[in-house]
């Protein structure tokens, strides 16, 4: 289980650095080419979507999710994105840390990653979902020049 919130960790840090890396900040909503989605627009994506898929349905935080607006909302401040990466984080901290090696078995309370996927299987889609993202954003900020 250590090695899977681990795993989540450093993803997230390495969403928490492409978002530093842009040297303008502006840059994180511009869109360019055929990118339909900005990258701070991705960033609240990843972090709905964990906050949901983890935190509300294994961790029962009680987060609701508003899957719109992680589109809609536009020129939110870097210092915002981080807040809610590291409130991501924080959720994965405390969800993993009160799950054992047995949980990885159990039957997802939602089909939405199709009929009785465990617990292991989501952690491996959900991980995946982010690490596409997150090379989205590292391909944008590298064709904008950020």
């Amino acid at each position: 289980m250590e090695n899977i919130k681990a795993l989540y960790l450093s993803q997230l840090d390495a969403l928490k650095e492409e978002i530093t890396l842009y040297k303008n900040e502006r840059d994180l909503w511009v869109l360019t080419g055929i990118i339909k989605n900005a990258p701070g627009n991705l960033c609240l994506h990843i972090c709905g979507n964990l906050n949901y898929f983890i935190g509300t349905l294994i961790g029962n935080t009680g987060y609701v999710r508003e899957r719109d607006n992680e589109f809609s909302d536009k020129n939110i401040g870097r210092e915002t994105l981080y807040k809610v990466i590291d409130d991501t984080k924080n959720m994965i901290t405390n969800v993993f840390d009160n799950l054992g090696n047995d949980d990885f078995t159990k039957i997802y309370p939602d089909n939405k990653f199709g009929e009785y996927p465990t617990y292991a299987f989501v952690f491996a889609r959900l991980v995946s979902h982010l690490s596409y993202h997150l090379g989205q954003i590292n391909y944008h900020r590298r064709i904008t020049g950020g």
